[in-house]
């Protein structure tokens, strides 16, 4: 009897964790919601209409403005909202001037203070200065998007939209379709790796054997590296003399930019030996793991 009350109390006890649990969050969502909206209401008595005028006039004939910035992953990215010679300063000196993510609707700044726990958002502005320009720095993928500058003032408000476009550089290395590359002992491994999607071509492109950098490997010897930045940065890695400590996996990597790798087979005479050797491993290895998954299985239905 003990047992079963116990259980029973247990049961009891589970049904009102979860209800217990969604009120606290709800309670605090309706508190943060309600700090949001006092503190909107006290630096924008009228949100609602002015951001009612705002978005009826996108596209219009009014002073709102669309502009676009690209920026590579990792660099920093500036946005500008020019606020003279526009019709934006009514009342001098009465302005709001305040950004806005338009992914989440989240207020980044207003004036030169910042509204958000992220360090790398900061508000770059000159007293008596025409420009409001939001710096991000480091940018990331989670950062492409809309922004939204507000000009805010009595005769109501007028936005400035820019577009932030992150693009991320990308590594090929040219023949490698299939993955793999055989070379004889003794002859070259002649790799070229080609970089674009590039804003700032990178002047360092890094070469890496498995997980060792060879760009400065002076213990082997042989190894080369020639880098040709521009538009389509261009590397290429020679390593002259090869021997089989030379087969396995090639990478070539940039600073921010998606790396690209082959695989080299090294081997003596005709390459299908080395085709022939490495699905022979392949093989033998899923054989091992069925091995050892059919006797796991085989222990358990002993025990």
């Amino acid at each position: 009897m003990a047992i079963r009350a116990m259980e029973y109390w247990r049961f009891v006890f589970l049904l009102w964790i979860p209800p217990i649990m969604l009120t606290t969050s709800m309670d605090i969502r309706k508190r943060d919601m309600q700090k949001y909206s006092e503190w909107r209401q006290l630096w924008y008595p009228n949100f609602g209409e002015d951001y009612a005028k705002a978005e009826n006039s996108l596209g219009g004939e009014t002073n709102n403005t669309v502009s676009n910035v690209t920026v590579q992953l990792g660099a920093t990215a500036y946005l500008h909202c020019h606020v003279r010679n526009t019709n934006d300063r009514t009342l001098a000196g009465t302005e709001q001037i305040s950004w806005v993510r338009r992914r989440d609707w989240h207020i980044l700044s207003s004036g030169m203070y910042p509204y958000t726990n992220d360090e790398r958002f900061q508000v770059l502005h000159a007293e008596g200065a025409d420009d409001w320009t939001l710096q991000i720095k480091y940018v990331q993928k989670r950062d492409n998007g809309t922004y939204e500058c507000q000009v805010s003032s009595s005769a109501g408000m007028v936005s400035h939209f820019v577009n932030l476009k992150i693009v991320i550089p990308e590594a090929t290395i040219q023949g490698s379709g299939s993955g793999e590359h055989h070379v004889d002992i003794g002859s070259v491994i002649d790799l070229v790796c080609i970089i674009e999607k590039s804003p700032t071509p990178p002047q360092y492109v890094f070469w890496y054997h498995n997980d060792h950098m060879i760009n400065y490997d002076t213990a082997r010897g042989g190894i080369s590296v020639e880098t040709v930045p521009g538009a389509r940065t261009q590397s290429r890695l020679t390593i002259r003399d090869t021997n089989d400590a030379d087969s396995g996996n090639y990478t070539c990597s940039a600073s921010n930019t998606e790396p690209a790798s082959i695989f080299v087979f090294v081997s003596e005479g005709d390459n299908v030996d080395a085709i022939l050797m490495r699905k022979s491993s392949c093989a033998m290895c899923i054989a091992s793991q069925l091995f050892l998954l059919l006797s796991a299985s085989l222990a358990a239905a002993l025990r």
